[in-house]
């Protein structure tokens, strides 16, 4: 003989208790029994994964608890009905519970005003423990993301200020020289010989000596410039950013393959798998997009710092990007091995 399942029942009847006082959602739904096929009103309340129904709002003791890990809800259309019975089936709207695996019949419930079975749809569609994780993963990250660009900045505004300080420092040594030549050229105005008396031939010299400094001066700049474009440095400096605009064009690719595998192919055979006739099982799609959602998310956080850096071009600090995925490699490990088995 098959032995009952034992719970803690003392726990389950605190968490009916709370359920009732200050549940997502409570209000009475009229529920159709499994043996009859009958209609009964009881009041629920949603707490958390569980979902409670009561003989009454005051009742102290739950008629029964349904576990919502895992589920799937949707509206119904009414069922079908004698003429005289389809006005009274036409104020009622219907919603049910299809829980995930075979040999459990859905849950069917109804409620008298549209907004009200909405409201229950949307509230037992976010009683998901699995979606929270996920959620809590993917913030995080970006939390991590976040605090080491807070540290990268805290660095750069250190070496800003001690630049500034240096920068200051050089100001007043300059005025102090800028004084001190004032003064000098105070002391020697009287021994110069004024423009004005100065010889046509004296000026004509000068004025070819500074033609020729001008000439010397950008010649010389001229060929600083090519031996620095000509240089190693140059031809790495040059490199370094071909790949950094290759990497962004293939992160924004592969940001966009990410998104229609997940969307198009993930979440939609997910569904598909909590119908009533799966054509695939739940974890088929676990085993097939293994870590997928996770890999995307990922991709969006470093794509978006790539392009946030990208900004800032020609200065380009990457490390820290790349810090981030180190801790998950294990996560593109397993993604990759299964990529073998199917």
């Amino acid at each position: 003989m098959q032995k009952s399942v034992r719970y803690n029942e003392g726990h389950a009847l605190f968490l009916s208790a709370v359920a009732r006082k200050e549940g997502t959602k409570r209000g009475y739904l009229t529920k159709k029994t499994t043996e009859n096929s009958r209609w009964h009103e009881k009041f629920f309340a949603l707490y958390q994964n569980l979902l409670f129904y009561f003989e009454g709002e005051q009742s102290a003791r739950p008629a029964g608890i349904y576990l919502l890990e895992g589920c799937t809800c949707e509206r119904t259309p009414a069922p079908k009905m004698s003429s005289t019975g389809k006005e009274l089936m036409d104020k009622q709207h219907y919603f049910q519970i299809v829980f995930g695996h075979d040999g459990q019949k859905p849950l069917e419930l109804r409620t008298e005003e549209e907004n009200e079975c909405d409201e229950w749809v949307e509230a037992i569609q976010q009683a998901s423990y699995s979606d929270i994780i996920i959620e809590r993963e993917v913030l995080m990250q970006k939390y991590i993301h976040l605090v080491q660009i807070v540290e990268t900045e805290k660095v750069a505004a250190n070496q800003l200020r001690t630049q500034l300080e240096d920068q200051d420092t050089e100001i007043e040594r300059l005025k102090s020289e800028i004084v001190a030549l004032n003064k000098t050229k105070e002391r020697m105005r009287p021994y110069h010989v004024p423009h004005n008396n100065e010889d046509p031939d004296i000026k004509k010299i000068k004025k070819v000596q500074s033609f020729m400094r001008g000439w010397l001066c950008r010649r010389k700049w001229k060929i600083i410039v090519q031996d620095y474009i000509c240089s190693p440095h140059a031809e790495s400096m040059r490199k370094r950013n071909q790949i950094v605009f290759n990497m962004v064009e293939a992160e924004t690719e592969y940001v966009h393959q990410l998104y229609i595998l997940v969307n198009c192919f993930l979440r939609p055979l997910r569904m598909a798998a909590s119908s009533k006739k799966p054509p695939i099982s739940h974890d088929d799609v676990s085993s097939i997009f293994l870590n997928s959602e996770t890999i995307m998310f990922l991709h969006e956080i470093f794509h978006q710092g790539l392009k946030a850096r990208i900004a800032n071009w020609p200065t380009l600090v990457l490390a820290d990007l790349f810090d981030i995925l180190l801790p998950m490699l294990n996560i593109y490990q397993e993604f990759v091995r299964n990529h073998h088995c199917h």
